[in-house]
Order: structure tokens, then C-alpha cells, then sequence
């Protein structure tokens, strides 16, 4: 948390480098009224982070479009990620009290600015959880997480030698946008990081392209799993469920999933929900048992490829623990080297869970004697995958809803985030409805309602 801190002062004193082509620090229009707010007066609803452990929903001003191709959407439906739970718990720098949260999410358009095409008001659209400009370098190859365009932000440029592209909802770390978890929100570039919807596509549908979905599969296709594989996945949340879909899906024979702890429960859900996969649960090792020696015991050499889907604050033993809370590290490296002397020689790890600066104790002796390629996948370019992964649910070739557990409601949603980071059973993906959203989809959970 005093890193956070540290890094807003730092922010605060050197500025931002001007790179950004958008208005950057508006993660809440209450911040300047006259500026950001709606000239109606009309308020809403939304989930705001006020310091480490706690948010709370607030009513706060209506945004308003303040440039060309903005697009103010009504939100019909958001979620929880387990990247939010990085921002509760303060290891993301630079948030800031009054912070409104969430970075996926869908809606209807309300208004937009004269500049914005393709898109007329009531449209049913999903927006992406990066902002991108639509021109630069790394948006015409549809790299859309590193466009150079929509982030102007010093300290991240410092810290990773580049920015990524502006996200909602992330701190001023990543542009300081206002998220989704919201009854409105500002769209930059609507025209570009707002996808339709199409009429057989419900909300609790079309909400995940947004970002699980996308980022599920760069993890697969970006770390290369192919025909044959034998595939571990570390975190049995939303991300490696959707994983183990996708690893099936390009062609591998087994995937393996490990998760324990509170967390255990989500081992028999992803099982319930496809009995291919395999289970391990890391807490039920017998004294002498690691991972490691159990998934060399499945399969001779261990897997052929190892994804990362739970991040780096997660300390397990007591030497990361002790260093993360006394800012000798910021993510621990205790599931990386599992992956790296669990995979086969020369096989291929890749990291998607969030991992937000340095680490101690890399075993990178494994990683050169051995071969193994470790691969950063990176917050996945959303853009490059959305369209393609839209027409696949069309085609049922997938279901999302496989991982939706919880239909809540917005005003809910502060104890939504305690439950969720709790780990409550049976929690897996909640979909977040605000009063602009359509009746539930036949087949989906109903509305739970905690504060009665």
C-alpha cells in the first residue's frame, strides 16, 4: 500500500509525458463536475475503492461525452474479475479514494460525440477492457492491450520500459479511467473498443468478451498449445476454466488443473462442468509430495505446457510472505518455478495472471538449462480475438455460461467483493445487472439479493 501511495506522489511530481490522446485521470466525473458530469444533474450508481480492503457503492454525477468519439453507454450488465481483487487489496499502484471500478462490462449506447461512426444510440455493445486508439502502431496489428496512444502514465513507462494501452477501472496506473461497474460509463474511441451485440447473443453471453474470454484464449493460442499436448493450468477461477475449454479446443489430449486452499471448491466446479478434466489439489499433498512430483507422476516428464492463471500476490510459504509485506518484492515467484521444474525440458509456461512488478527467488537455472520458454502473455489484446470469439458462441462451438454462478445486482455489489474475495463456495462468475438491463436469460442463475 505505501508503494501505491509512493507512486501517486512520484506521478503527481514528474507528470504525465503528454503521449496520450485521450483525457487521462477521470476515474470519477464527481472529481470535477463542471468538467465530466452531466449537465442534467442526474446521478448514478457505482462501485468506488476508498482505501486497501474496502469499496463501497456510492452515487456520484452521470459522465458526460467530452470529446469527439466518446460514446456514454448504460450499463446492462458488468462482473467481478479476480483482477479486481489486486485493486481491493491495494497491490496495483496508483488508486486513488473515489475511484469508480470494473473493466468489463456491456450496455446500451445513450449518447456519443459527432466524431463517433458505426454505431447509433439504444445499440446493444460490449466494450473491451483496454482503450485503444484505432491508429497506432500496435492497434493496426490489433495488439490493442499496448496501443501507445491512450496511456501517458510515468511511472508505468519506468517500471516496464513501455506502457500498456489505457484500461477502465484500473487505477491512474493504467490512464485512470472510470470503470464499468457502474449504472453509466465514458467510452473513449467508442467507435473502436465497443463490439455489437447481436440479437441471439444475451448479455450473459456477449458481457465475457469483454475480457475472460479473450484473455483465456491468447493464454492458450499465445503459449502455443497444440494437437496432443498435456496441459497444466494453475487457478481453477473463471480464467483457467475457460483455459482448460480452449486448451481442449486446439487440440489438447489431457488438462490438468490445480488450485487448494479456500479456493478448492472450484476444482469439482470446473470438473461438473467438464469431466475431462483433471484435478489437483495442491492442499491434499502428503507430507514429501509437491506439485512438481505429483504431475511428473501423471505424465511422464510432467506437462508440456503450463499456463498461469491466478497472479502474483498470492504468497504461499512464509519467506515470500514476510518480503511482499515489507516491499522487498511485489509478486511472489512460488508458481512460476512450479511451472518451470513441472513442465518437460524444453516445454513452454505461459503467465496470465497479473503480475504487477518484481520477485525473488526466480529459479532462472531451470529455465536456461533446461529450455523451457517462458512466455508473458501479456493483458490480452482483446481486439485481435473478440469478433472471431463472438461468431464461435454464435456457433456454440463454446459456452460462457458455464462459469456463471451469480446474478447480482449493482447496489450489491460491495458485498459482492467481500464474498468473492473470501473465496465464498460456489461463487465462480457473478453477472452484475444495474436497473437498465434486460430480464435474465432463460437458463441462467437468479437474482441473488444479500442486504434483504
Amino acid at each position: 500500500m505505501a508503494l501505491s501511495q509512493s507512486a501517486n506522489y512520484v506521478e503527481k511530481a514528474v507528470g504525465h509525458t503528454g503521449d496520450a490522446v485521450t483525457e487521462q485521470n477521470l476515474t470519477n466525473p464527481a472529481r470535477d463536475r463542471q468538467k465530466y458530469a452531466d449537465p442534467s444533474g442526474e446521478t448514478m450508481k457505482a462501485l468506488v475503492w476508498m482505501g486497501k480492503n474496502t469499496v463501497e457503492v456510492v452515487d456520484t454525477p452521470k459522465p458526460k461525452v467530452i470529446e469527439d468519439r466518446d460514446v456514454i453507454l448504460k450499463v446492462t450488465g458488468s462482473t467481478v474479475c479476480g483482477s479486481d481483487l489486486h485493486l481491493l487489496h491495494g497491490t496495483v499502484v496508483e488508486l486513488q479514494k473515489g475511484d469508480i471500478l470494473g473493466h468489463e462490462f456491456c450496455g446500451r449506447v445513450d449518447s456519443m460525440g459527432a466524431g463517433v461512426k458505426g454505431l447509433k444510440e439504444g445499440q446493444r455493445v460490449v466494450a473491451s477492457f483496454q482503450i485503444a486508439c484505432g491508429d497506432c502502431m500496435y492497434c493496426k496489428q490489433k495488439l490493442s492491450s499496448q496501443c501507445e496512444r491512450t496511456n501517458s502514465n510515468t511511472v508505468e513507462n519506468a517500471m516496464y520500459g513501455g506502457r500498456t494501452a489505457g484500461m477502465f477501472g484500473y487505477s491512474h496506473f493504467t490512464g485512470g479511467f472510470a470503470g464499468g461497474q457502474a449504472e453509466y460509463v465514458r467510452v473513449p474511441f467508442g467507435d473502436v473498443n465497443l463490439l455489437p451485440l447481436p440479437d441471439d447473443v444475451p448479455d450473459e453471453m456477449g458481457l465475457y468478451l469483454s475480457d475472460v474470454l479473450a484473455t483465456s484464449w491468447n493464454c492458450v493460442v499465445d503459449t502455443g498449445v497444440k494437437e496432443g499436448d498435456v496441459v497444466a493450468i494453475w487457478g481453477a477461477g473463471p480464467i483457467g476454466q475457460m483455459a482448460a475449454e480452449f486448451s481442449f479446443m486446439n487440440g489438447a489430449k489431457r488438462v490438468i488443473v490445480i488450485d487448494g486452499g479456500p479456493a478448492s471448491w472450484r476444482l469439482d466446479f470446473v470438473k461438473s462442468k467438464n469431466s475431462r478434466i483433471e484435478t489437483l489439489n495442491f492442499t491434499d499433498l502428503k507430507k514429501g509430495e509437491s506439485v512438481t512430483s505429483t504431475l511428473k507422476g501423471m505424465e511422464h516428464g510432467g506437462p508440456d505446457v503450463a499456463l498461469e492463471c491466478v497472479a502474483g500476490e498470492y504468497a504461499k510459504g512464509w519467506a515470500h510472505y514476510f518480503e511482499m509485506m515489507l516491499g522487498m518484492e511485489t509478486d511472489t515467484s512460488e508458481i512460476i518455478n512450479e511451472m518451470l521444474t513441472s513442465v518437460k525440458s524444453y516445454g513452454r509456461c505461459g503467465i496470465t495472471g497479473v503480475y504487477v512488478g518484481f520477485t525473488n527467488h526466480f529459479n532462472i537455472g531451470t529455465l536456461m538449462e533446461r529450455g523451457i520458454r517462458l512466455i508473458g502473455n501479456g493483458q490480452a489484446p482483446v481486439h485481435k480475438y473478440w469478433e472471431d470469439l463472438l461468431k464461435m458462441i454464435q456457433e456454440k462451438k463454446f459456452d460462457p455460461t458455464i462459469m456463471l454462478s451469480h446474478r447480482v445486482d449493482v447496489s450489491e455489489l460491495d458485498e459482492v467483493y467481500k464474498r468473492f474475495d473470501s473465496r465464498e463456495k460456489g461463487m465462480q462468475k457473478v453477472f452484475v445487472q444495474t436497473k437498465f438491463s434486460d430480464p435474465g436469460m432463460q437458463g441462467g442463475p437468479e437474482l441473488t439479493l444479500y442486504k434483504k
